[in-house]
């Protein structure tokens, strides 16, 4: 007899709707899984044959054939667990026919017969609710997270008994746990903003506050230089703290993919923005996504919608920093294996801070020689540091200098700018001014005479490339709208020059 299950895998960050073929004849007992399994797979037979025995069912002495579909991508993961065990149990006619017409199946099932939690459930009953499914039959620790999609029934059950007898109709399901509708982290301890520092602890640091700020409403990436001490660090981590929580689908995208990542997130949607602050030891793969086998998600995509603080710059390696290159362009990470090709979310804010030279004092206290100096400016390449829209050089804070407004204040002016910004890109793909392409700027942002001219004059006397050029562009438009002016005017084309300064 033949059954076939429903069920889904991770593919990156996203589901991949699987279906679980199992085949029962006459003949000799034998096995055979076919449909481009890895290990975890095809060790799925011995689980679920311990399981059903433990559980008082029978593991049938007959021919069994199990087949993967879609056959030409490779299956990975413990998930497939209990739709091998619920097909087999129907084609062995344990289980009534067309119980499971409708209904996805994920889980991983312990030697014991009971359930256990796998991560990216919240992708993979997505997957299963736009494929059709209109119900999920998921492990109890993963009910809460699986009810987060909405528009689908979660079927939670504890043991393979259990979901055996609530199919038969013979028993319940067990009840779907309540929790806050948020989280508040992003995945891991350490890293969500509820412990990033209030702007007002920030004494003097005009410039430094004004290009966080503008960085916060406009989505423009940042690079501070400075001394050791002179506040870039205590900057970048009140960076979160300015900005407003994710909107509601933003929030279902960044807990999709810290879910992908095996992050604890309790059932709860991550409504804080990500910070993530990877060490500059982090590798390629690290930083951008990959590794050996299954890909997985980097520093990049666990930032994305959230942000990317990267501490003593030039401390990375070389080749780390110019892969960073095309996620910052294109806002995903693409990366292709012998099975096929992945694209990996990464839409983030990239805030870095580096030191002016190897001892950190910069001129004129500087005891670098010149060759050490060219050396360490070498490690950031050009086209990386023209990739900032802004760059600050920070001097120590005046001694008694008084605090500014708090992150409360701030918060407030950025929420402002951001929804600007949404009005005035209705109907196009982008919703921040640094996302606006090259090509758009004249439609999009227009300039009028005054503007234009001081925008040309200025590109001239700095010799920018067109990055450089379009880049200040955008940073004009963000200062209009921090201030609620609907025209970009010379003022703030003047001083959105002056938040690009050759720092390096």
């Amino acid at each position: 007899m033949l059954a076939c299950v429903r069920s889904a895998m991770l593919f990156g960050v996203e589901g991949l709707i699987v279906d679980v073929q199992v085949h029962v004849s006459t003949g000799l007992p034998s096995y055979t899984f076919v449909g481009l399994p890895d290990a975890a797979v095809r060790e799925s037979r011995d689980r679920v044959r311990a399981a059903l025995l433990s559980s008082g069912l029978s593991w049938p002495l007959r021919r069994v054939t199990v087949n993967l579909a879609p056959s030409g991508v490779r299956k990975s993961g413990p998930g497939l667990d209990l739709p091998f065990a619920l097909g087999l149990m129907t084609a062995s006619d344990e289980l009534p026919g067309g119980v499971l017409d409708g209904v996805g199946v994920i889980g991983e099932l312990g030697l014991d017969g009971s359930l256990r939690p796998v991560p990216g459930v919240l992708g993979m009953v997505d997957a299963l609710r736009r494929s059709g499914s209109t119900a999920v039959l998921v492990p109890a620790g993963n009910a809460a997270e699986a009810a987060l999609v909405g528009d689908v029934r979660v079927l939670p059950a504890t043991t393979l008994v259990e979901a055996r007898d609530a199919l038969k109709g013979e028993g319940d399901w067990a009840a779907v746990p309540r929790s806050p509708v948020e989280a508040p982290d992003a995945g891991e301890p350490g890293d969500d903003d509820h412990d990033a520092p209030d702007l007002c602890v920030v004494r003097g640091l005009a410039g430094g506050r004004r290009a966080l700020e503008v960085a916060a409403a406009g989505g423009h990436h940042l690079l501070m230089v400075g001394r050791p001490g002179a506040g870039k660090t205590l900057l970048a981590r009140c960076l979160p703290s300015i900005l407003p929580p994710l909107e509601p689908d933003e929030a279902l995208d960044v807990t999709r993919i810290h879910s992908a990542a095996g992050h604890s997130i309790r059932g709860r949607l991550v409504v804080n923005r990500p910070f993530r602050a990877p060490h500059h030891t982090a590798s390629a793969a690290a930083l951008v996504g990959g590794g050996s086998g299954r890909p997985r998600p980097g520093e990049v995509t666990l930032a994305h919608r959230g942000i990317l603080f990267m501490d003593e710059l030039a401390e990375f390696a070389p080749t780390v920093l110019d892969a960073l290159r095309q996620p910052l362009e294109d806002r995903v990470v693409r990366i292709s294996r012998q099975g096929g090709a992945l694209t990996f979310p990464a839409d983030f804010l990239l805030i870095a801070a580096s030191n002016p030279c190897p001892c950190g004092l910069g001129p004129p206290d500087c005891v670098c020689s010149e060759s050490n100096r060219s050396r360490y400016r070498r490690r950031l390449s050009a086209p990386l540091v023209d990739r900032f829209d802004l760059r600050v050089a920070l001097g120590p804070a005046a001694p008694g200098a008084p605090p500014g407004p708090g992150s409360a204040v701030v918060q407030a002016r950025v929420a402002e700018a951001m929804a600007r910004q949404r009005s005035r890109y209705r109907g196009w793909h982008w919703r921040r001014n640094a996302r606006v392409p090259a090509g758009a700027l004249g439609r999009a942002i227009p300039l009028d005479g005054s503007a234009a001219d001081a925008l040309r004059e200025v590109a001239e006397r700095r010799n920018w490339s067109g990055r450089g050029l379009a880049a200040v562009h955008r940073v004009a438009r963000t200062l209009a709208d921090l201030e609620g002016r609907a025209a970009i005017t010379p003022e703030h084309i003047l001083l959105a020059a002056g938040l690009r300064e050759e720092v390096l």
